[in-house]
């Protein structure tokens, strides 16, 4: 079986900020990881399925308006309905705004800031592609 796997980039805005210094609420990287899960449910079963439950999540370093952040997940457990996936934001690209307004580097090591497990279901009536 050919491995599920999903990617989402995108840049967190001065909207996505929800604390002071411009700190993003970690909620952000559960909500991209829910989109990461839909896409891989889509592309394994035809279907959007349902999210199920954390198993685990882990947040592991500061998201601020302006950082590139990538979303990835991987289906690494399958059972007739449950589709188990791992998840992993990586910050990539960082505002400078100590050289510019408009500076950023592009972040020579990924920095990990936040990892997950989650289960999802497919109900069987809905998957189409078997």
């Amino acid at each position: 079986m050919k491995k599920a796997v999903s990617l989402i980039k995108l840049r967190m805005s001065a909207h996505d900020a929800h604390y002071g210094g411009g700190l993003v609420d970690g909620a952000r990287m559960l909500q991209l990881f829910g989109d990461v899960a839909t896409e891989l449910l889509i592309r394994m079963d035809g279907d959007e399925g349902l999210f199920k439950a954390y198993n685990m999540i882990e947040f592991k370093a500061p998201v601020f308006a302006g950082d590139y952040i990538e979303a990835y997940g991987e289906i690494i457990e399958t059972g007739r309905t449950s589709r188990k996936i791992k998840f992993e934001a990586r910050k990539i690209i960082v505002p400078r705004t100590d050289i510019s307004e408009s500076a950023c580097d592009v972040l020579e090591e990924p920095i990990v800031v936040c990892i997950a497990e989650g289960t999802c279901v497919t109900p069987e009536h809905k998957q189409r592609k078997k």
